[in-house]
């Protein structure tokens, strides 16, 4: 009897453990650095077919968790259905999103009106923005972080090439700052307005050492061959736009076409793949999945 419950055993064992092996098997998404001649950052990197790479299906409870996490983020159902008809096809956007957690998390926060960034938050790598580079600055008191400033010169490198000059008027903005720019705004304007254009302290992208405002800072940068040029190319340098025109019902800000925050390349390939690159939506998205 103790012989047939042991063969059982290590029946159980093996086929378990081949499935396992199985799905190691499959090759994962590769979260690298890249080189200079790409964009800096990170990005997913598929060695053949997405459909045979990412092709094992989804267990019940990861389905259920991303059901709940759509409906809490509260994304539109052309979202929705098409988030579903990718996964139909294969698993990658499971893949892509375990990338993204595995990053860091100032990457992917979210920052806006109802959230805030950790009381006292500054970040510690801030590095000053100097001309002489591939970009000008407006200023003299601009700063990133070291990431992002690498990330703003390979894009405005690229941008020079074809002949585009990028220049930034806004960048990293301390929580004291941000409280000065805010109440310049709701005594110029009033509250209501300024609420409209204009982040709390504390709610801020720009306290992340993430974001740049290109210059001009008003919407006329949207038609000027630079504003073009970004909105073009933006995303294959990690930066995405935050604030799009026609969506302040669901970002909370009117239109900023001169805004853009670095996010890295895959989130902003998960952005613009699944969440029509709508960057609320997918950080709102990645919000709800990490609280379940």
């Amino acid at each position: 009897m103790r012989v047939l419950c042991l063969l059982m055993f290590f029946c159980t064992f093996f086929s378990c453990q081949n499935s396992r092996n199985e799905r190691q098997n499959v090759p994962n998404p590769e979260i690298i650095t890249v080189d200079p001649d790409t964009p800096h950052g990170i990005t997913v990197k598929l060695e053949s077919n997405e459909s045979e790479i990412f092709g094992t299906q989804t267990g019940g409870n990861e389905t259920d968790k991303l059901a709940e996490a759509m409906r809490n983020a509260e994304l539109p159902q052309e979202i929705i259905d098409g988030i579903h008809a990718h996964l139909a096809q294969n698993q990658i956007f499971f893949d892509y999103l375990e990338s993204i957690l595995e990053n860091d998390l100032y990457f992917r926060i979210l920052v806006d009106k109802q959230n805030a960034l950790p009381h006292g938050y500054a970040p510690s790598d801030i590095v000053p923005l100097r001309n002489g580079g591939s970009y000008q600055i407006s200023r003299n008191d601009l700063s990133l972080r070291t990431v992002a400033a690498e990330a703003l010169e390979v894009m405005a490198a690229a941008a020079r090439a074809d002949v585009i000059t990028l220049v930034v008027a806004s960048s990293y903005r301390s929580f004291n700052y941000q409280t000065q720019v805010y109440n310049r705004y709701v005594n110029e304007r009033g509250q209501a307005a300024a609420d409209r254009i204009s982040a709390r302290p504390g709610h801020s992208q720009h306290q992340l050492g993430m974001v740049i405002d290109f210059g001009p800072i008003d919407n006329s940068f949207a038609q000027t061959p630079a504003g073009r040029w970004v909105a073009a190319n933006a995303s294959r340098f990690g930066w995405s736009l935050s604030y799009p025109n026609g969506y302040e019902a669901v970002t909370g800000y009117s239109w900023e076409s001169w805004h853009y925050r670095y996010v890295g390349r895959n989130l902003t390939t998960f952005i613009d793949t699944y969440f029509g690159g709508i960057q609320q939506y997918a950080l709102r998205f990645i919000h709800e999945w990490e609280k379940l």
